[in-house]
């Protein structure tokens, strides 16, 4: 993945964002389908397609992060 980078590389902090947003909005898709309830199924298939997109978002940003600060100390927890 080219050059290795540090955690304060702008780049880091922009994957970081990107994957803190992700995942803060999956804390709010349960709220957001309640409201969309039985009589509003459209609208619930997208949110749940949302949803889907910002969990592969998280990981991917995951995955990128854990490639581009590997040589610098920071170890992936086990089990991630």
């Amino acid at each position: 993945m080219g050059s290795a980078h540090s955690p304060a590389d702008d780049i880091v902090y922009n994957l970081v964002s990107i994957q803190y947003h992700a995942l803060k909005a999956a804390d709010l898709y349960d709220t957001y389908l309640a409201d969309a309830d039985a009589e509003h199924a459209e609208v619930a298939d997208f949110i749940r397609e949302c949803q889907q997109h910002d969990a592969w978002r998280a990981q991917r940003a995951h995955e990128l992060l854990r490639e581009l600060t590997k040589e610098h100390g920071l170890k992936p927890q086990s089990g991630a």
